[in-house]
C-alpha cells in the first residue's frame, strides 16, 4: 500500500522546499555516502546500520523521485543496483558539507542540548 498525503506540502519559501526534499532521518547521510562512492544498497545499509532496509529503500526512492539520485539496475542474476548523484544532487554536497562542519564545531553544545531530552 502506497502512502498518500492528505495535506499538500507547504512550498512558500526555499526552506519549506528543502525540508520537503530532505526530510527523513537518513536522506542527508544517503546523499553524502553516495557522493563518497558507496553506491550499492548493501553498502549503504552497512554505512547506516541503525536504519532498516525498508526505510532506506523508501528514502532512496524519494531521493530518486526528487531527482537528486538515479538508480541503475544491471541485468544480472542476482539483480544488481547502483545509485549515483544527479547533477542536481551534486549541488547539495557543499551545503551538506557546511552543515557537517557546523555540527563538528558545535558538537559539545549540540550533544548537551540533545541529551537534555533524555
Amino acid at each position: 500500500m502506497k502512502y498518500e498525503r492528505k495535506i499538500l506540502p507547504n512550498l512558500n519559501c526555499g526552506l519549506d522546499m528543502i525540508g520537503e526534499v530532505l526530510y527523513g532521518k537518513w536522506k542527508i547521510r544517503l546523499l553524502w555516502f553516495i557522493n563518497e562512492g558507496y553506491k550499492r544498497p548493501s553498502e549503504l545499509q552497512r554505512k547506516i546500520p541503525d536504519a532498516t532496509r525498508r526505510v532506506l529503500n523508501i528514502q532512496l526512492k524519494e531521493l530518486e523521485e526528487h531527482q537528486l539520485i538515479t538508480k541503475k539496475i544491471y541485468p544480472v542474476v542476482p539483480p544488481k543496483a547502483e545509485y549515483s548523484l544527479t547533477e542536481f544532487g551534486k549541488t547539495l554536497i557543499p551545503v551538506i558539507s557546511l552543515l557537517g562542519e557546523w555540527g563538528d564545531k558545535n558538537e559539545e553544545r549540540l550533544r548537551e542540548v540533545i541529551m537534555l531530552r533524555f
